[in-house]
C-alpha cells in the first residue's frame, strides 16, 4: 500500500537528506524527478523509478540495513521486554489491514470519552436527587470532568514520551476504571467529585494520544479519515450515554449503572490494545530503528519504494531533532514549541482550532440536552429520551467526514461552520417562538436547529483531533497535542461550569445565538479562510515545509484562492 500521493524529487548525490526532498506538483500523482529533469512516474514506471532512487539514495542497501536492526532486534529481544512492549505481535499480510484495524481500534477510545460526556446529562436527574446536591455541586458534577481532563492532558506529554503513544492510552484506560467504579458507588458529592475528576484525567490523556497515536502510524491518503474515526466514535459513545439513560432512567438507582457504564468499554479497549504495536515514529525517535522497522513492515507494504523512502525521510527528520536538542540546553528544549517560528505557528494554528469547536458550545448543549430539551416543552423522561436526537445527529454527521475529509481536504471540510452557525441560529429562533401558544412550532424550529448544528459541528469537530496531531514536529509532538488538549479542556470546562450564569445573563437565544454564533461567525470563518493551510495528502515530514513558511504567505496564497474561487462563481 503507498503512504502517500506526494511527489519528490531527486538531486544527484548519494547521501539521503531530507532537505533534498522537494515537492513537485502533478495531480496528486506519485512522480519523481531525476537530475536531468525527466519525469517518472511511480505507478507507471517503477523499474525506472527504483533505478533513479538506488543511484540518488543507494536504497537497496539503506533497506538491507534496516533489515539487519530488523532481525537483530527479533534475535536480541528478551522475554521481558516482550512483556513490557504489551504488543502479541498480531498481523496481516494485507497490510492495509493492520493499518485500518489499528485506526479503527485505537479510535474507539472515543466511546469512553463520548460516553462520559454525555451519561451526566440523563443520569443527574436521579443522582441529584439521591445525593442532594445544590445546582452550584451539580454544576460541579458536570463540569469536574473536563476539569479533570486538563489535568490528563498536562501529565500525557511525559507519558507519551516516556512509554510511548499506545501505553498511554492503555494508561488512560486504568484511569477510567477507577474513576467509573468510584462514581458508581458514590455516597455523597465529595466521591462523586472525585470520581468525574479522575474519569476526566482519563479523558485528557486519551484525548491527546490517540491522534498522535493514529496519525504517526497511518498512511498519509487515510489519516484524515482514520483520526476523524475518534470523533466519530466520541459521537458513538455520546449516542450510547444517552441510550443508558433511557434504558436506566426507571430503574431504581439507575443513575449508578449510568455513570459506571464505562467500565465495560475501558476494558475492552485495554485488552485490544494488546494487538496493535506502538508508533513506528515514537520507536524511531527514541533511537529504537530496529524495532521501528519491524512495526512499519506490519503497517506497510514495503514493496514499494514510497514506504521506504518515507520511513528513511523520518528516520533522517529524527536524526535531525536528536541533533538540535544534542545543542541546546534542557530549558530551550521545552520551548521549543514557542522558540522555532516552525513550531509557533503550528502551534497557533492548532490552538485556534481547537477553540473555535469548543467555543462555540457544544459540550455544554451535549452535557445539558435534557436541561435544554425540558426548556423548550418536554416532560422529564421525554426530554432524556429526545436527547438521544442531538447525539444521533452528532453521530451521522462525522460519517462523511470518515468518507469525504481525505477526499475533498481540511480546508473545504472547515466550511461546515456555516452550517452549524445556521444550526445555532435556529435554535435561537426556537425559544423565542411563545410555547404557550405555539408549542408544536417552537419544538419543530428548535429541533431542527439542534439535528442541523450536531450534524454539522460532528462533521466539523472530526477537524479538531486531525489537524493537531498532524501540525506538530515529531519533536514537539506530545507537547504541542498536551497543549492543544489542555485548551480544549479548559474551553469545555469554561463553557459547561458557566453555562447556567451565561444562560442567565444572556437569555438562551442570546448565548446560543449571539454568543456561540458570533465566535463562529465573527472569528471562526474569516480565519479559516486566510490563515487555514491545506495538509491534504501530505505526510508528516511534508507538512514540516509547511508550516516552515511565513504566515504571510499562507494567508497571500489563501486570498488569492478565495478570489479566484469567487470570480469562479459570478463568471457562473
Amino acid at each position: 500500500m503507498s503512504s502517500s500521493s506526494r511527489s519528490i524529487e531527486l538531486n544527484s548525490v548519494n547521501n539521503f537528506s531530507r532537505d533534498e526532498l522537494k515537492p513537485v506538483t502533478k495531480h496528486d500523482e506519485d512522480v519523481f524527478v531525476d537530475s536531468s529533469a525527466a519525469k517518472i512516474d511511480i505507478e507507471q514506471d517503477a523499474e525506472k523509478a527504483h533505478s533513479v532512487l538506488n543511484r540518488q539514495f543507494n536504497l537497496d542497501a539503506e533497506v538491507a540495513q534496516l533489515n539487519e536492526l530488523g532481525d537483530s532486534f527479533k534475535q536480541e529481544r528478551s522475554l521481558w521486554r516482550r512483556i513490557c512492549s504489551l504488543d502479541l505481535g498480531f498481523e496481516f499480510e494485507d497490510k492495509r489491514y493492520m493499518v485500518y484495524m489499528l485506526g479503527a481500534f485505537a479510535s474507539a477510545a472515543g466511546i469512553l470519552s463520548g460516553i462520559d460526556q454525555s451519561i451526566i446529562s440523563g443520569a443527574s436527574i436521579g443522582m441529584n436527587k439521591a445525593l442532594h446536591l445544590s445546582a452550584h455541586e451539580a454544576s460541579m458534577v458536570s463540569s469536574l470532568m473536563p476539569l479533570g481532563a486538563m489535568a490528563g492532558s498536562v501529565i500525557m506529554s511525559p507519558l507519551n514520551e516516556w512509554f510511548g503513544r499506545k501505553s498511554s492510552i492503555m494508561i488512560s484506560c486504568i484511569w477510567y476504571t477507577v474513576g467509573a467504579i468510584l462514581c458508581a458507588a458514590s455516597t455523597s458529592h465529595h466521591l462523586m467529585y472525585a470520581g468525574r475528576f479522575i474519569l476526566g484525567v482519563g479523558v485528557g490523556i486519551e484525548g491527546g494520544c490517540v491522534g498522535i497515536y493514529v496519525s504517526e502510524s497511518v498512511p498519509s491518503t487515510v489519516r484524515g479519515n482514520l483520526v476523524s474515526m475518534y470523533q466519530f466514535n466520541i459521537a458513538l459513545g455520546e449516542l450510547f450515554g444517552y441510550i443508558v439513560g433511557v434504558i436506566f432512567f426507571d430503574v431504581h438507582g439507575g443513575w449508578r449503572f449510568m455513570v459506571g457504564s464505562s467500565l465495560v468499554f475501558s476494558t475492552i479497549l485495554l485488552v485490544g490494545m494488546f494487538f496493535l504495536p506502538e508508533s513506528p515514529r515514537w520507536l524511531v525517535h527514541k533511537g529504537r530503528i530496529g524495532e521501528g522497522w519491524n512495526v512499519w513492515k506490519r503497517l506497510r507494504d514495503v514493496k514499494h519504494d514510497n514506504n521506504n523512502l518515507e520511513f528513511l525521510e523520518m528516520r533522517h527528520a529524527a536524526a535531525q531533532d536528536k541533533e538540535l536538542r544534542a545543542n541546546e540546553s534542557r530549558f530551550q528544549a521545552w520551548f521549543d514549541l514557542i522558540r522555532i517560528p516552525r513550531n509557533r505557528r503550528a502551534l497557533v494554528y492548532a490552538v485556534m482550532m481547537v477553540s473555535l469547536g469548543q467555543l462555540t458550545g457544544i459540550n455544554a448543549i451535549m452535557y445539558y440536552m435534557s436541561t435544554l430539551m425540558g426548556q423548550i416543552g418536554f416532560s422529564e423522561k421525554r426530554s432524556v429520551a429526545m436527547s438521544m436526537v442531538g447525539g444521533a445527529a452528532l453521530l451521522l454527521g462525522t460519517i462523511p467526514a470518515i468518507l469525504y475529509m481525505d477526499r475533498f481536504g481540511r480546508r473545504t471540510w472547515a466550511n461546515t461552520i456555516v452550517l452549524f452557525t445556521l444550526g445555532l441560529v435556529l435554535v435561537g429562533v426556537g425559544y423565542q417562538i411563545n410555547r404557550e401558544t405555539n408549542l408544536p412550532a417552537a419544538e419543530g424550529v428548535y429541533l431542527t436547529g439542534q439535528i442541523l448544528y450536531n450534524m454539522a459541528f460532528g462533521s466539523y469537530s472530526a477537524l479538531t483531533w486531525v489537524l493537531p496531531s498532524e501540525s506538530f514536529s515529531l519533536a514537539t509532538r506530545s507537547v504541542g497535542m498536551t497543549v492543544c488538549s489542555t485548551m480544549l479542556y479548559l474551553w469545555s470546562w469554561t463553557v459547561t461550569y458557566n453555562f447556567d450564569r451565561m444562560q442567565k445573563a444572556m437569555t438562551y437565544t442570546g448565548l446560543t445565538l449571539g454568543f456561540y454564533g458570533g465566535i463562529a461567525i465573527v472569528i471562526g470563518i474569516p480565519y479559516q479562510l486566510l490563515f487555514m493551510p491545506e495538509t491534504k495528502n501530505k505526510t508528516l515530514e511534508e507538512i514540516d515545509d509547511i508550516f516552515s513558511r511565513p504566515t504571510i504567505d499562507i494567508v497571500r496564497e489563501n486570498a488569492a484562492n478565495v478570489k479566484r474561487n469567487f470570480a469562479r462563481v459570478f463568471r457562473r
